[in-house]
């Protein structure tokens, strides 16, 4: 359904992502969004099940890209030391006057 549809035909909109349980809107020829229906009792459910569904997908690309680098062999002492450079990297510069 096009993004047209959407906003001058609401009442078919409904009807046909009712029928088809979901529907991609798309807007100048391109996927836009998709669209489910859910009602109030099925929301929580609905929204866990798309978050999941996100974080698989970003897993995915993270692993992707470790491979890719070389970084999927890291031992367990080369993640530490990773994460405790990227930590100190992150914490403020103190200057001396505070230190002291």
């Amino acid at each position: 359904m096009t993004i047209r549809d959407f906003r001058t035909r609401p009442q078919q909109v409904r009807k046909t992502i009712a029928a088809e349980a979901q529907s991609l809107l798309t807007a100048s020829g391109k996927p836009f969004a998709l669209v489910i229906p859910v009602d109030a009792e099925t929301l929580d459910e609905t929204l866990d099940a798309l978050r999941i569904g996100r974080t698989q997908t970003a897993l995915r690309a993270l692993r992707a890209e470790a491979k890719e680098k070389g970084r999927d062999r890291l031992t367990t002492n080369e993640i530490d030391a990773v994460i405790a450079k990227a930590r100190r990297e992150r914490r403020p510069r103190r200057s001396r006057a505070a230190r002291r």
